[in-house]
């Protein structure tokens, strides 16, 4: 039997210290976007002039965007988040899990940072989803 595909049933939880301390889960995601990874850079390489190849591993952070509708709840978590950082020209790292059923996988994500978020939404026919970019040290994945 063929898995399914479903972003529907994704479940996304964040923590942080100071402001949420107990696990708040995301809803009201965009119609068209839950969210998006970006690529994690594990290596570096550099050519010789012999044409040899040297690479090690390095340590990178990854980026996650994540797109909630503009009348989402979720979004005041996001709003308190940036502004806390505002007023007190700090940083509030969060920890947090996604959970993908579909896959039975739960990703573990470790040491974020909120790196940009719009301060309000688009406007156009109707007001658009809005985009929080979120900074990992780590993901880690393990079965559900």
């Amino acid at each position: 039997m063929a898995r399914s595909l479903t972003a529907a049933d994704a479940v996304i939880m964040l923590t942080i210290p100071g402001l949420f301390s107990t696990p708040q889960q995301l809803q009201g995601f965009s119609a068209d976007n839950v969210y998006d990874m970006g690529p994690q850079t594990i290596a570096q390489t550099a050519m010789g002039v012999d044409g040899v190849l040297s690479a090690g591993f390095v340590f990178n952070p990854v980026d996650q965007t994540i797109t909630l509708q503009a009348d989402s709840l979720s979004n005041d978590l996001f709003d308190t988040w940036a502004a806390a950082s505002q007023a007190g020209k700090a940083i509030f790292r969060c920890t947090g899990t996604t959970t993908l059923k579909a896959l039975g996988k739960t990703f573990v994500q470790s040491n974020g940072v909120l790196l940009s978020y719009p301060p309000l939404p688009s406007a156009a026919k109707i007001l658009q989803p809005r985009r929080f970019q979120i900074q990992w040290q780590s993901i880690i994945s393990n079965p559900s």
